[in-house]
C-alpha cells in the first residue's frame, strides 16, 4: 500500500506589526534616497568640499547612528517600550534633510546628516527588536527580508523620482562633463537644494505612520502555532555573559564587525561613476539599479537563510562584495558601462547580508536584552564603518579611486577566510 503525499507545511503569515514597521521604512526610504545619492555630488561639486571631508561627513553620519543605537537599543530593553524611540526616530530625519536643503557649506550639510542620522540611530534597534519580538524563531528570516524588501522598494522609488526631478529641471548633461565636478557645474546648488526639500516633505508621511504601530504583546510570539512549520532556529539561550548577552553573540558581532571595516560608505560608488562620466541623475539611475535588485531579492534571501543557515548567504554576500569592489576599483574609462551589471550585482550582496545579519543577529540575543544586542550591532558597525569611510576618502584624495576601493576589498576578502575558519 502506498503513503500518501506529505503533508504540505504552511507558512504562518507575518504579524500587522511587522507589515507596517516594513511600511514605515518604505516611506522613509523614498525620502531618504532622494538625498543620499546626490549628496556626494552637491558636497565635492557644488560646495567645493574634498573626498576627505565627504568621508568625514558620511563616516561622522555612521558614528552617531553607532552611538544613538547604542542607547536607544539598552533604553527601550529597560522600559520595555520601543515605540516612542521609532517615533523620535523617524521625525528628525525631516529636520536633518530640511538642515541639508538650505546649507551653504559641508559643515552645514554635516550639521544636517548628523541630525538626520540621530533619527535612525534612535529608531534601528528598538525597531529591529520589535520585529523579533512580533515572531516566532523560523519567521525571523522572512520577517527581516521583508523588512529590508519594502525598505529597499522606497529607495528605489525615491531614487528614481529623484532622477526624474534633475532630468525634468537640468535636461541632459552637456558635452565633456566627465568628472563629479564638472558634473556638479552644469548642475545648479538651487537643484539640489528644490530635490532635498521634497525628499524632507515626504519624510512626514513614515512619521505620521508611526502612530499606527503599537508596543509588542508581552511574548506570545516565541513559540510556533499548532500544526504550522516548527522553527528552524533555536531561540538564544539566556545564558549569562557580558551584559548578559551569551558568547556565541559576541563570536558573531566579532566576526561581522570584521567585515564593516571593509565597508566603506556606498557614497564613494556613486562617486566614482561620476568620475568615470556620469551626469548626476545617472549617477541617481545607477544607485536604482541597485536598489531593484537590493528589493527584488531580500526576501527571498530572508526565507532561505531561515531554510539553510545564516552564514551560507552571508558568506556569499560577502565574496560578491570583494569581487564588485575590484571590479569598482580597475573599471577603465571605456568600459564605464561596466558601472552598471557591477551596481546590480552589488545589490544582490546587500540581500544576502543587510536583513539576514540581523537575523543572525536576533538568533542569538535573548528576549530581555534583544534591544541592546542590535543596539552594540549597530554601534560596532558603525564605528568600523567610520573608520573605513575616513581611511577610503584620504586614500582616494592621495592616491586616487583604484587603491582605494582596492583597500576594501581586500579588507572583506580577510573577513571571509576568517569566516570560514569560525563559523559554527
Amino acid at each position: 500500500m502506498t503513503e500518501g503525499p506529505s503533508p504540505v507545511v504552511r507558512l504562518r503569515p507575518l504579524p500587522r506589526a511587522v507589515w507596517l514597521l516594513s511600511g514605515v521604512s518604505f516611506l522613509a526610504d523614498v525620502s531618504t534616497e532622494m538625498t543620499y545619492p546626490l549628496l556626494p555630488l552637491f558636497l565635492v561639486g557644488a560646495l567645493g568640499a574634498s573626498k576627505a571631508s565627504l568621508g568625514l561627513v558620511e563616516g561622522a553620519a555612521v558614528l552617531i547612528v553607532a552611538l544613538m543605537s547604542a542607547v536607544a537599543g539598552a533604553r527601550s530593553d529597560r522600559h520595555g517600550k520601543r515605540v516612542t524611540w521609532i517615533r523620535w526616530g523617524y521625525g528628525l530625519p525631516v529636520l536633518g534633510k530640511s538642515l541639508i536643503a538650505v546649507a551653504s557649506s559641508w559643515t552645514q550639510v554635516l550639521g544636517g546628516r548628523l541630525l538626520d542620522r540621530t533619527g535612525k540611530g534612535l529608531r534601528g534597534a528598538p525597531r529591529d527588536a520589535l520585529i523579533t519580538d512580533a515572531v516566532t524563531p523560523d519567521q525571523r528570516g522572512r520577517a527581516f527580508g521583508l523588512h529590508r524588501a519594502l525598505d529597499t522598494a522606497g529607495a528605489l522609488l525615491g531614487s528614481l523620482a529623484s532622477a526624474l526631478l534633475l532630468f525634468w529641471l537640468t535636461g541632459a548633461p552637456r558635452e565633456g562633463a566627465s568628472a563629479v565636478e564638472g558634473a556638479a557645474a552644469i548642475t545648479p546648488a538651487s537643484v539640489y537644494r528644490a530635490i532635498f526639500g521634497v525628499g524632507a516633505g515626504l519624510g512626514l508621511a513614515s512619521l505620521f505612520l508611526t502612530f499606527l504601530v503599537a508596543e509588542a504583546d508581552g511574548g506570545k510570539a516565541e513559540a510556533p502555532s499548532a500544526g504550522m512549520a516548527a522553527p528552524a532556529l533555536p531561540v538564544a539561550p539566556a545564558a549569562p555573559g557580558r551584559l548578559g548577552l551569551p558568547r556565541s553573540y559576541w563570536s558573531v558581532l566579532a566576526v561581522l564587525g570584521l567585515f564593516s571595516l571593509a565597508n566603506s560608505s556606498d557614497t564613494f560608488l556613486l562617486l566614482r561613476a561620476s568620475d568615470l562620466g556620469y551626469s548626476p541623475w545617472a549617477v541617481v539611475l545607477v544607485y536604482a539599479v541597485f536598489n531593484s535588485t537590493y528589493a527584488a531579492f531580500s526576501y527571498a534571501a530572508g526565507e532561505l537563510s531561515d531554510k539553510f543557515g545564516r552564514w551560507t548567504l552571508i558568506g556569499l554576500g560577502w565574496a560578491i562584495y570583494v569581487a564588485v569592489y575590484l571590479g569598482f576599483a580597475f573599471l577603465p574609462p571605456t568600459l564605464a558601462w561596466g558601472i552598471w551589471p557591477l551596481m546590480a550585482v552589488y545589490g544582490l550582496y546587500m540581500a544576502l547580508t543587510d536583513g539576514v545579519g540581523k537575523a543572525l543577529i536576533a538568533d542569538k540575543a535573548p528576549r530581555e536584552k534583544r534591544g541592546t544586542a542590535m543596539g552594540l550591532f549597530y554601534a560596532l558597525t558603525g564605528l568600523t564603518t567610520l573608520g573605513a569611510s575616513l581611511l577610503a576618502g584620504a586614500v582616494w584624495d592621495s592616491f586616487g579611486a583604484t587603491p582605494a576601493l582596492a583597500i576594501s576589498a581586500g579588507v572583506a576578502l580577510l573577513a571571509l577566510v576568517v569566516l570560514r575558519i569560525v563559523k559554527d
